[in-house]
């Protein structure tokens, strides 16, 4: 019964370890960039669009401005999203949106895929991420087009 138990809390560790690794080296910013995506899926624009226009859960448009005149009440705390991303690969835009203040200390734009380090978190928010892996690789994915419309 016991070697049962302790079987049981290594395989937990295990799982545990190994899955809490793939993600943290999956987010870690090497030369600007995350390599690998943060989801299994590729991105799909569709759903990356309506988390960027979404004034619930990605917030994008709060700060940020782009061509989407069929939205009122724009940002302009930031630069504006077709000329933001244009000069910067996947990977690239993948690091600012898990961790901008990597690239900019004082920046006021939230890392939408980091879990811990802030203050003054609500408790029900406590350890979460503001966007899924998947809801990142969406987004990224909505902005790789703004790209290609910005250097048209």
């Amino acid at each position: 019964m016991r070697t049962g138990r302790v079987l049981v809390i290594y395989l937990l560790f295990t799982l545990f370890f190994f899955s809490h690794s793939k993600l943290v080296s999956a987010a870690t910013i090497v030369n600007g960039a995350i390599s690998e995506p943060l989801a299994s899926q590729v991105g799909d624009l569709s759903r990356g669009r309506v988390i960027v226009l979404s004034r619930q859960s990605g917030l994008c448009i709060l700060c940020h401005n782009g061509p989407f005149p069929e939205e009122q009440f724009q940002g302009n705390l930031a630069p504006e999203l077709g000329a933001s991303v244009a000069h910067y690969s996947a990977a690239q835009l993948r690091a600012r949106l898990v961790n901008p203040a990597y690239f900019n200390p004082s920046t006021i734009m939230p890392a939408y895929y980091r879990s811990e380090g802030f203050t003054r978190v609500a408790p029900k928010y406590a350890g979460q991420t503001i966007l899924s892996g998947q809801e990142i690789e969406d987004v990224i994915a909505f902005l790789q087009t703004l790209k290609t419309k910005a250097t048209e």
